[in-house]
């Protein structure tokens, strides 16, 4: 019978036609063949089952790249990445689940290429990403300062990032889309393995921890209709993806030492492997630096532990610790003035910054049936942050009294629950429901007033100075807690169509409680007179119920090219946390409203056989009640005969952003079908065009005005060569000329506001590896440009804060093993 079976599957496609078939056979590790297993061809929403003696086809094939995942009762399930033609049957062996096997591979489809999409349904990771503008950076294909995360080279292929360059460190992300603000990334749902990583989600979401890029095994980008599955935020999805340890080592031990210019160093150094059923991954870097400019040093540990146990053919559990610590001084800001005299000049040495973060995840996955599975995440995150120093405008001079100091301290707790079942529509099409709750506590404390007196001084002591009658300038508390329940439901409807519908309901209560201070001070011949210091406690809060919708349509006319289109509602709380701020160059409105509007997306994208990938999108970003900074005056505190010009932080109105995103990569070496797949030449081309603007606003300031932080082109470029063991990149990243406020202000004397200049970088590398050993060189910023790409209103400024000049790396690595 297996015989008259194996002539069939060789005859047919002569029978047929010239339009290849993708057909095959399932078998265990015995030999004996795996009969009803289930088979989805992702490119085309196509289902089979395998027949009684194992075998299993798909007709009418395009050539090109394929993936092909394999369900069956009892066994490991795989995902193929192929490449059709094959001119012989495919043999795919499943191990049951008391043993794991190597994943199967036939010609790897992302080869060279250093980004992917999410797959339409991805059952491990339980996620629907049909429609969605979506990425996924491949760590392991990144070139580039990794040991500093250097974000201009690890999201160079992110369409549409307007990315924050004063952080040369590398310790905090600071990266926004489609006209969105950087700001520690505030703007995205920021997570780590699918937990929330940020200081609060609801009332702070700002990311204070950014893990290391050489512990990554990619990084996963939703922009815009993101919010149904993952939160309400208008970014989307951020969500670093930790490496789970090799299955194929006992114990394997990397390393990397890289050493740089201004006295950069970092040491990472990773634990991984396999022991029966338990996988382990474990990193801890340390990392210092001088800084390029004075004032600037820097010292981090980040340490991680993730253990995942995978208990029987059910039932995996995962249990994860992060723990990251640094302190730095932060150089403050400089007028436009001082910036042309001399970009790397600072005047303030007595700002610091210090940050403590833990996190602790448990996360459970059980199988329920066949086609049902559930995962259960729980959280919790212990973290702090403490600003010191002068916060005044830095067109004044430090004249050395008592800094400022604010502390935030974080407790929260999540639990995050998700069910994902596939059912069949029709003999041949696949449905797949995934739904979800989500429970969130927040505890928030901030405080601020005069540091120690000993803090007169530069040196980084972050203990508050007793106040007069025990008041300090504010001390609050902000609890907040979310409850929240989604779904989403991929319908395939044949002939390449798809549908997604979802919805998303939160209830949402954030509060403050606590004091800040009324004080008012009357210059005397003795020096000052305190006539007022009193306490004026508040308490706040706001309750509201949000319901969010979106859809996703999907179409594609042939196997490796796809038409998408969605559109999804976003949400925005305000943080309640900066209102009661004391910051002499910028004024919050205490009457601040939440953000409300959604994205929408009109995508093309696809592959032409095996040299080129190219994904071109329209987007609209709508907003109501945009929050916003404008330029205003208001009387010198110091001097009421004075005028000061100051930043103030309100609903600006509603606004728009359209854009164009666009990337083509293209291997250039696989023109050529004798070049091996160790090789290749990888040309990309990342080009995005923004128009954002104001469209209904009752202040006059900003009516009709462009869009802050929205740069009208932005454009990477670049060429990746990989010929063996040898490796070599150069990449050019232009930003256009853009404005940091609503008022569009040209220039400000404080430097708080003003135009943002267009300005263009180059970045340099090249690493070889022999055997074990690994050895990397890396410049960045190769020509030495002088450029700024923030404004800052508070810390790390206020004012200008340069972008670092050319600097060099080198790395050396090793890796050591036992299986």
């Amino acid at each position: 019978m297996r015989l008259y079976g194996y002539l069939f599957f060789f005859l047919l496609p002569f029978l047929a036609g010239a339009q290849p078939a993708l057909q095959g056979q399932l078998t265990d590790s015995l030999g004996q063949a795996i009969a009803g297993a289930e088979l989805f061809l992702v490119q085309k929403m196509a289902l089979t089952k395998s027949d009684a003696q194992g075998f299993f086809r798909f007709d009418s094939l395009a050539a090109g790249p394929y993936q092909l995942d394999v369900y069956a009762e009892g066994f490991q399930g795989r995902s193929l990445v192929l490449q059709l033609p094959i001119d012989t049957l495919l043999q795919v062996v499943l191990q049951p689940f008391e043993r794991e096997g190597p994943t199967v591979y036939v010609q790897a489809e992302e080869g060279n290429y250093g980004l992917q999409q999410f797959r339409a349904v991805d059952w491990d990771k339980m996620l629907i990403g049909a429609a969605k503008k979506s990425s996924i950076i491949k760590a392991s294909k990144l070139q580039g300062n990794l040991a500093a995360n250097n974000s201009r080279q690890v999201y160079a292929k992110i369409a549409g990032l307007n990315i924050w360059e004063n952080d040369n460190s590398g310790i905090q992300l600071n990266i926004g889309g489609r006209g969105l603000s950087p700001n520690r990334s505030s703007n995205f749902n920021t997570r780590q393995n699918g937990y929330d990583i940020s200081a609060d989600a609801l009332g702070y979401p700002e990311s204070y921890y950014t893990p290391p890029v050489l512990a990554l095994e990619g990084i996963e980008l939703i922009r815009g209709a993101a919010s149904l599955q993952y939160g309400t935020q208008f970014g989307g999805l951020l969500n670093f993806r930790m490496k789970r340890g090799n299955k194929d080592y006992k114990l394997l031990w990397n390393s990397q030492q890289t050493g740089g210019s201004f006295g950069f160093y970092s040491s990472f150094n990773s634990l991984e492997g396999r022991k029966g059923k338990l996988r382990y991954y474990a990193f801890h870097q340390y990392k210092r630096g001088d800084g390029w400019r004075p004032s600037s040093a820097f010292e981090q540990h980040t340490a991680y532990l993730g253990l995942h146990y995978q208990w029987n053919e059910k039932l995996s559990l995962s249990l994860e610790q992060t723990y990251m610590s640094y302190v730095a001084q932060q150089p403050g800001g400089l007028t436009d003035l001082e910036f042309r005299q001399n970009p790397r000049q600072a005047k303030r040495p007595r700002n610091w910054f210090r940050v403590n973060w833990a996190i602790t995840a448990l996360d459970i996955n059980y199988r329920l049936a066949k086609n049902t599975k559930l995962n259960f995440r729980q959280f919790a995150l212990f973290a702090g942050r403490q600003s010191l120093g002068n916060l005044e405008a830095i067109n004044r001079v430090d004249y050395g009294g008592p800094r400022q100091l604010i502390k935030g301290q974080y407790q929260n707790f999540g639990q995050e629950s998700r069910i994902m079942h596939r059912y069949k529509i029709g003999a041949k099409k696949m449905g797949v429901l995934l739904g979800g709750v989500r429970l969130y506590k927040g505890f928030t404390t901030q405080a601020q007033g005069l540091a120690n007196a000993d803090s007169t001084g530069s040196r980084a002591d972050f203990t508050f100075l007793e106040p007069a009658k025990g008041i300090l300038n504010s001390d609050y508390n902000f609890p907040s807690f979310n409850f929240a329940a989604f779904a989403e439901n991929f319908f395939s409807l044949g002939k390449g169509w798809s549908i997604t519908p979802g919805l998303r309901y939160e209830y949402i209560q954030t509060q403050a409680d606590g004091y800040y201070q009324d004080l008012l001070v009357q210059p005397s011949a003795e020096g000052a007179d305190t006539l007022r210091n009193e306490a004026i406690y508040e308490q706040r809060g706001r309750n509201r119920s949000v319901f969010l919708m979106g859809i996703g349509l999907s179409y594609r006319p042939k196997d490796q090219l796809e038409i998408y289109s969605n559109i999804s509602q976003n949400y925005r709380a305000i943080n309640f946390n900066d209102l009661r701020l004391v910051n002499p160059n910028q004024v919050i409105d205490p009457d601040l409203q939440d953000e409300s509007g959604f994205n929408a997306d009109l995508g093309f994208r696809g592959r032409w056989k095996r040299h080129l990938r190219f994904d071109f999108s329209l987007f609209y970003l709508a907003y109501q009640d945009r929050i916003g900074n404008i330029s205003t005056s208001r009387p010198d505190p110091e001097n009421p005969d004075l005028i000061q010009l100051i930043s103030y932080r309100s609903n600006i109105g509603n606004a728009r952003v359209l854009g164009l995103e666009s990337l083509i990569e293209w291997d250039i070496l696989r023109l050529f079908k004798s070049i091996k797949e160790d090789k290749g030449l990888l040309f990309f081309n990342n080009f995005s065009i923004l128009d954002g603007r104001y469209t209904q606003t009752a202040n006059t300031f900003a009516q009709g005005k462009l869009l802050e932080l929205v740069p009208p082109i932005s454009w990477r470029l670049g060429l990746q060569a990989y010929l063996g063991n040898y490796k070599a990149s150069l990449q050019y990243a232009y930003t256009g000329s853009h404005f940091s406020d609503a008022s569009n202000a040209e220039l400000v004397a404080n430097a708080v506001l003003g135009r943002i200049p267009a300005y263009g970088v180059w970045d340099a590398s090249f690493s070889y590896q022999y055997k074990a050993l690994r050895l990397g060189l890396n410049v960045n910023n190769l020509l030495n440009k002088a450029y700024f790409s923030r404004r800052a209103s508070a810390y790390p400024g206020p004012g200008i804060l340069p972008a670092e000049g050319r600097s060099i790396q080198l790395s050396l690595g090793w890796q050591l093993g036992l299986k």
